[in-house]
C-alpha cells in the first residue's frame, strides 16, 4: 500500500496538492494529528485502501513535534511510504497570504508575517531534509503541478528505480530551492549577446551548436557526465527514491536549457528514468493571443516553453543531441 505524506510550508500549495491526488484516487486525510498516523495506517491496510495520502503539518500545535518518531515507526512497516514537501519562496508565500487574507498558523500577531514564516522553515527542516520529492511552488501553475505529481507519484509509483528530474533555471529568477544538485554553468559561452540567434531558446539548434561546440564545453559535459553517473548508485544506495538535479545560467533560457536537454538525453541513454523541465523558460515565451472562448483559451494556454516538462523518447539513444531532437520531433515541434 502506497501512502504519501504531504507537508511543507503553509501557503505552499498542500490543500491543492491534496485535491489532485484526490483526483487521482487517492484516500485523503488533511491535518490528522501524527499521534493517529499509526492508528490511520492500520485503518487504511484493514480496509485494504492501495493508496492514501495524509498532510501533516503545523497546523497540529504542540503534536508536530512528535510527527518524526511517528515516521519511523512507518519506516519499520510495509507502507510504501514517500514523503512530499512543498517548498515555496518567502516573497510568493507573503503575497498569497495577503491575496487569501488568511492567517498564518504561526502569525502571534507581534512580529508579523515573514517572522512566522521563518520560524515555520526552521521548524521544518529536519522534515524536508527528509523528504523524498521536495516541489517549489513559487513559479507553478496548477497545472504544472498537477502534472509533476501525477508523473512522480503515479505513473512512477510503482516504477523500479530512481525518478531523475533534471531543470533548468536562471539565477536572475533566484535560485532553485529544490534540487538536490545544482550546477552553475554561467562560465560557457553565452549566446544571449549573439544579435542573431541571441532572440532564441535551448532548444533551436543554433543555440545548441553555440553552446556545445567550444573546447570548455566539450571538457565539461565529458567531466559533467562522469560526475553525475557516479552519484547516482550513490543516491540509489541511500534509497532515494526522486533525485532532482538543477542546472542554472543567467537567464534560464539558453545555455541551462541546452544542457538540461542535453544531459536528460545522456541518463535516459544510460538506463535512467528522467524528465527534463525547464522552470524560467516560460518567462521568456511570447505572450499568448487573445481569445474569445475563455475554456478553450484556459485549456491551451501553454505555449511551448510554458509547457515545461516533456519525457525523453525510450529507444535507447544515447547521443545526447540526436535524444533532444527526437524529443523535439515527438511533440510536433520544428526548429
Amino acid at each position: 500500500m502506497q501512502l504519501i505524506v504531504i507537508t511543507g510550508l503553509s501557503g505552499a500549495g498542500k490543500g491543492l496538492a491534496t485535491r489532485h491526488f484526490e483526483d487521482f484516487g487517492y484516500f485523503c486525510v488533511d491535518n490528522l494529528p501524527p499521534m493517529l498516523i499509526g492508528s490511520f495506517a492500520e485503518l487504511l491496510e484493514r480496509g485494504k485502501i492501495g493508496k492514501a495520502a495524509l498532510v501533516v503539518d503545523v497546523r497540529g500545535g504542540e503534536f508536530f513535534s512528535e510527527l518524526m518518531g511517528a515516521l519511523d515507526a512507518l519506516e519499520h512497516s510495509t507502507l510504501d511510504l514517500k514523503i512530499l514537501f512543498l517548498d515555496c519562496d518567502d516573497n510568493a508565500l507573503i503575497k498569497r497570504f495577503k491575496e487569501t487574507r488568511r492567517k498564518h498558523p504561526l502569525d502571534n500577531d507581534v512580529d508579523g508575517l515573514p517572522a512566522a514564516i521563518e520560524r515555520e522553515r526552521e521548524l521544518l527542516v529536519p522534515l524536508r531534509e527528509r523528504a523524498d520529492k521536495v516541489i517549489n511552488t513559487s513559479r507553478v501553475t496548477p497545472r504544472e503541478l498537477r502534472a509533476e505529481l501525477q508523473r512522480t507519484f503515479v505513473e512512477g509509483g510503482d516504477a523500479p528505480g530512481l525518478m531523475i528530474q533534471v531543470e533548468s533555471f536562471g539565477f536572475k529568477h533566484g535560485p532553485h530551492a529544490g534540487a538536490d544538485l545544482v550546477f552553475d554553468v554561467r562560465f560557457l559561452p553565452n549566446p544571449n549577446y549573439d544579435r542573431d540567434i541571441g532572440h532564441l531558446d535551448g532548444f533551436c539548434q543554433p543555440i545548441v551548436d553555440y553552446v556545445m561546440a567550444p573546447d570548455v564545453t566539450q571538457e565539461f559535459l565529458r567531466r559533467w557526465e562522469d560526475f553525475v553517473l557516479f552519484l547516482i548508485p550513490q543516491f540509489e544506495a541511500e534509497g532515494k527514491a526522486y533525485l532532482t538535479i538543477a542546472v542554472g545560467c543567467t537567464g534560464g533560457r539558453h545555455r541551462s536549457v541546452a544542457l538540461t536537454n542535453w544531459l536528460s538525453a545522456r541518463l535516459e541513454g544510460a538506463g535512467y528514468r528522467v524528465a527534463a523541465s525547464h522552470r524560467d523558460l516560460a518567462a521568456h515565451a511570447p505572450p499568448e493571443p487573445e481569445s474569445t472562448d475563455g475554456d478553450a483559451a484556459a485549456g491551451t494556454s501553454l505555449s511551448r516553453a510554458q509547457s515545461q516538462t516533456f519525457e525523453l523518447p525510450r529507444d535507447g539513444a544515447t547521443n545526447g543531441l540526436d535524444g533532444v531532437a527526437a524529443a523535439r520531433a515527438q511533440r510536433g515541434e520544428t526548429q
